[in-house]
């Protein structure tokens, strides 16, 4: 452990009670519900942060229905049926949902609609709702519409017919601006000039995956976008696609996951925290996963930071505790530590039986929250808070003060 680490740990006192009480005053400040103006549909759903982000975005509402069984969980059930009162008959569910606020402002020009007044976007996120459903409420294949919302992502999103989820935009990892993507897409990866012209050709393209495809894309395979998508297969009761996603996305020589896209990029993608995600993967052969483990999450010039993982490796030229692009525009996901992500490779520590390390990043986010409050992201050295305030999917933190017995088995067992 390096000395930042051990002067970190030192100071850091953690009352779980105050975190709770938190956590709770949180998610229910962001509650919102109604009825939907317009055909009189029902919401209920916890917006990111009330500032700047007051609609539905879909794996938001994953991960705060997750926290939400913690004091609530017929509203963690509520969030997850509102992402569903928004599917199309044909099962697809957009990345965010409008509701009774219309889409206005300079967010026209950058979000993925494919008219003025659309309900939602016309772009996916990360596909975990069945597994989220699995966590919070029970078996989702008794769910006709998770059923057609993942019978819709095969159909539609799996470029090859292997299993895998391809994605068209940057932002449909919701890992936006990350730094993997600067060698996909160039100088149209997200919060960059170029992003405004390929929202209007995937606009023009209907957001079609092999119209894209054929227009040249790019198009991409993302790792955690598939660790999620895999876990709502294995929670529907579906083959698992963890042998496919070694297959296509594990590199030996490195020990570890990397992106594929199309065109193939002119040089590899930099390395981020989505490389360790499959951690996340009950059936990830145990080899590959202790190698992660020892050689890459715990290397403290990598990703074992005061507070883990940052979500680009510390030891990446790419990496960056400023959030803040060109011309001051957010660029996300290029440094700082999210909780999302913090779960995420904490589940794969308990799994394969990492206890002090696991314990010991439990202390350090429940620390980081209980001195900076619930913030979007943090800096990985220092802790301090960063983007919004009040921030949701960070209430994730119950999950790892309050376990699951099943959080070994990936919730899915």
């Amino acid at each position: 452990m390096s000395a930042s680490n051990t002067r970190y740990e030192s100071r850091s006192v953690v009352d779980p009670a105050r975190i709770r009480i938190l956590c709770e005053a949180t998610l229910r400040q962001n509650w919102r519900e109604g009825v939907r103006s317009s055909d009189g549909v029902p919401f209920a759903y916890t917006c990111p942060s009330p500032g700047h982000y007051p609609w539905q975005w879909y794996w938001d509402s994953c991960f705060t229905a997750i926290a939400w069984r913690h004091f609530d969980p017929a509203r963690g059930r509520r969030e997850l049926e509102s992402l569903l009162a928004a599917q199309r008959p044909d099962g697809f569910i957009g990345h965010t949902i409008f509701w009774n606020r219309p889409l206005s402002g300079r967010r026209r020009f950058t979000y993925n609609v494919t008219s003025p007044d659309a309900p939602m976007t016309a772009s996916i996120q990360p596909p975990l709702l069945a597994w989220a459903w699995r966590i919070v409420v029970g078996d989702p294949a008794c769910v006709p519409g998770i059923v057609r919302h993942h019978d819709w992502l095969a159909a539609h999103r799996d470029l090859d017919g292997d299993g895998l989820v391809w994605i068209v935009q940057p932002d449909e990892s919701g890992l936006d601006a990350s730094t993997q993507f600067d060698a996909i897409w160039g100088g149209q990866a997200h919060s960059l000039p170029g992003f405004i012209p390929l929202v209007r050709r995937n606009r023009r393209l209907g957001y079609d995956l092999r119209r894209i495809a054929d227009a040249g894309g790019p198009v991409c395979a993302e790792v955690l976008t598939n660790v999620l998508h895999n876990l709502s297969q294995m929670a529907l009761g579906r083959p698992s696609l963890t042998s496919v996603i070694v297959e296509r996305f594990y590199d030996e020589d490195s020990g570890l996951f990397h992106p594929l896209a199309v065109p193939e990029p002119p040089r590899r993608p930099t390395v981020t925290w989505a490389a360790l995600a499959p951690l996340a993967l009950p059936d990830l052969p145990e080899a590959i996963g202790r190698r992660l483990v020892e050689q890459h999450l715990l290397d403290p010039d990598a990703f074992w930071t005061p507070l883990a993982p940052p979500s680009v490796s510390g030891s990446d030229p790419s990496f960056s505790r400023d959030d803040r692009g060109p011309g001051g525009v957010k660029r996300y996901w290029r440094g700082p530590t999210w909780i999302n992500a913090s779960w995420l490779v904490w589940t794969g520590l308990i799994r394969l039986g990492y206890a002090h390390q696991a314990a010991q990043l439990v202390r350090s986010v429940a620390s980081a929250i209980a001195m900076q409050g619930l913030r979007e992201y943090y800096d990985p050295f220092t802790t301090r808070g960063m983007g919004a305030v009040g921030f949701g999917w960070s209430t994730l933190v119950m999950e790892m003060l309050e376990v699951d017995p099943q959080v070994g088995a990936g919730y899915v067992g």
